[in-house]
């Protein structure tokens, strides 16, 4: 139930154009991803989302397994149907919440023991039980469940926990039911080569139909990060999606993008939003800043979103988020996420047209990310 295609690739860098079929729809990449997180991006609505120019929405499953609990949208016809989107949706296998809230002792081969942040009930969750769960959201695309390591942590520490994910990888395979869906599997490895390379060619052994890369954007400096990608991607299959997870910083997707990745998440674009930042092609701004009291500019004069064509000016949006309206996060949440978006369109237009490398120079030169 999922195509993807090569359609053009760079002659200098590893950059490429690509198309991805599904049956909620098909769009190109490079392309990033808003994330709704308990099946909604903050203040806007599922048409809004689409009138945004989004591929995919990411859905996170262990919050929905939490609430309103699977059994619900299972009974309103699956997540597209629960949220009335329409488009396709990826759904991650709630790893990264998981280990932000286990200790390294409740880690074990079965899976892995938590309690909820809701109530503090004891959980515990499988490779088997997040396929489970994410076959019964019903989502376009599925994560493998594995273990995302803090940044840095030690050799031996990594290769113990790669050897294990690779087997989570391959029980979750096996558990997975739903054929419409498409299974990704998850590369980890930290910033050792070694561990990079081993834990993506296994990976790749156990037969995906696309492939993320893990553990990144955990604390590691940007140039670290870069390395992990580079370490990584040479060992990701050609004619398969390449997914970098949690990365949503302009230049990051630029850069990543020049080394091959096809799609992106990250809650970063509305976390900001939220607190009064806002993208610009010159770098991130804060309208708390007092510079700003009498700044009638729009955000960004070649931004083509709702809140920058319809002349909402700084002055203003900072005067909504001192006086505490809530209308203020909803402007800079549209303005975000169509922010990132249309750089990836940009970015899609200059591999099309030969011009990749002219457009990645400039969008360095020009900012301040």
């Amino acid at each position: 139930m999922l195509e993807f295609k090569v359609k053009k690739s760079t002659s200098n860098y590893k950059a490429r154009l690509g198309e991805i079929k599904t049956k909620h729809g098909k769009f190109t990449t490079p392309m990033f991803m808003p994330v709704g997180t308990l099946a909604n991006v903050k203040t806007l609505s599922a048409k809004e989302v689409k009138e945004l120019g989004a591929g995919i929405i990411l859905a996170n499953a262990y919050h929905l397994w939490l609430r309103p609990g699977v059994d619900v949208i299972e009974k309103a016809g699956g997540l597209h149907n629960f949220m009335n989107y329409q488009g396709p949706i990826l759904t991650d296998s709630g790893g990264y919440q998981v280990f932000s809230l286990a200790r390294p002792k409740d880690i074990t081969e079965e899976g892995v023991a938590f309690k909820s942040h809701i109530d503090g009930q004891n959980l515990f969750l499988t490779p088997e039980k997040a396929i489970e769960i994410q076959n019964k959201l019903g989502a376009d695309i599925i994560m493998s469940f594995d273990e995302c390591p803090p940044y840095p942590v030690s050799f031996e520490y990594m290769q113990e926990s790669i050897a294990r994910t690779l087997r989570w990888a391959g029980r979750g395979k096996k558990a997975h039911q739903n054929q419409k869906q498409a299974l990704f599997g998850i590369i980890q490895g930290g910033a050792f080569r070694q561990l990079r390379k081993e834990s993506a060619e296994e990976t790749v052994k156990l037969g995906f139909d696309g492939y993320a890369i893990g553990g990144v954007s955990v604390g590691e400096d940007k140039e670290t990060m870069y390395q992990m990608i580079d370490d990584t991607i040479d060992f990701m299959p050609e004619d398969k999606i390449r997914y970098l997870m949690g990365v949503g910083e302009p230049i990051d997707i630029l850069e990543a993008v020049k080394r091959g990745i096809d799609i992106f998440d990250c809650v970063l674009p509305t976390r900001l939003a939220r607190h009064a930042n806002a993208f610009t092609k010159y770098g991130r701004i804060n309208l708390k800043n007092v510079k700003y009291k009498n700044d009638f500019q729009v955000l960004d004069e070649d931004c083509d979103c709702f809140t920058c064509q319809n002349k909402y000016t700084k002055a203003y949006i900072r005067h909504l988020f001192v006086c505490n309206e809530n209308l203020g996060g909803r402007f800079l949440t549209i303005h975000n996420l169509r922010f990132l978006i249309k750089l990836t369109e940009d970015i899609q237009q200059a591999i099309a047209s030969d011009n990749f490398e002219k457009f990645y120079e400039g969008f360095k030169k020009n900012c301040s990310y």
